[in-house]
């Protein structure tokens, strides 16, 4: 921690990432976005990336819960009929994704009450953690977390999910434009296109801490031991 302008701010990674003060936050992790034979794979989107992110996510979430960390996960969501999409945003998908599925109401995803919109198996919410909605790419767009995040005093937000150069980094920016201290954790990251994976993570770097998973976790479990000790 060092003081600027009489203010204390938060500079290592331990101060971050403390329980009493940090949430997980779990972006987009559902199936038509990374699991076989849903929207995603069936437009021929590249997954490949995924299964070795998925594990390392689930290791993350584990030592969160064991360390009492708030977790939230966020789910994007659309409307069946197109209602949830303006004009502007279905220009947007357009330049992301085939235009002939787009055009022709083809290409559908994460609907409500659809088994696409649901979450991976290794990563369904338990009961009691926050599963935010959202529309947009960030997670703060239209949505309820910010208003959770600060109703449990939380200041830092440590992000993982997908994909690394939309959701995960609009969410990361608003984060901070909501003065949220941001840790993205690289390798719970991940797109289905490689060179903006890794063109979002250089800009990231320069924006916000970036650590690994195996950097994260040893804090949460040192807080557990902490903990122990203290009792």
């Amino acid at each position: 921690m060092i003081e600027v302008g009489g203010k204390q701010v938060l500079t290592e990674l331990d101060e971050l990432v403390d329980p009493a003060r940090a949430a997980l936050v779990i972006i987009d992790m559902q199936r038509d976005f990374v699991e076989p034979g849903f929207a995603f794979d069936r437009q021929g989107v590249d997954l490949s990336m995924y299964p070795a992110v998925r594990p390392r996510i689930a290791a993350l979430l584990a030592a969160a819960r064991t360390a009492g960390v708030l977790v939230v996960h966020v789910q994007m969501t659309t409307l069946p009929g197109g209602m949830s999409e303006s004009p502007a945003q279905l220009r947007f998908n357009l330049r992301l994704r085939r235009q002939d599925s787009i055009t022709s109401g083809r290409f559908r995803f994460t609907e409500q009450g659809d088994a696409g919109r649901e979450f991976v198996d290794e990563l369904v919410p338990r009961d009691g953690e926050l599963v935010v909605p959202k529309w947009r790419s960030s997670g703060f767009w239209g949505t309820s977390l910010d208003l959770l995040l600060r109703s449990n005093g939380i200041e830092t937000v440590v992000v993982s999910g997908c994909t690394t150069e939309g959701c995960v980094e609009s969410t990361a920016r608003d984060a901070l434009f909501n003065d949220y201290y941001v840790v993205i954790v690289e390798d719970c990251v991940a797109s289905d296109d490689r060179a903006q994976h890794e063109a979002s993570l250089l800009l990231m770097r320069h924006r916000f801490e970036v650590a690994c998973s195996t950097d994260v976790i040893p804090e949460w479990e040192v807080a557990v031991r902490n903990r122990k000790v203290s009792a």
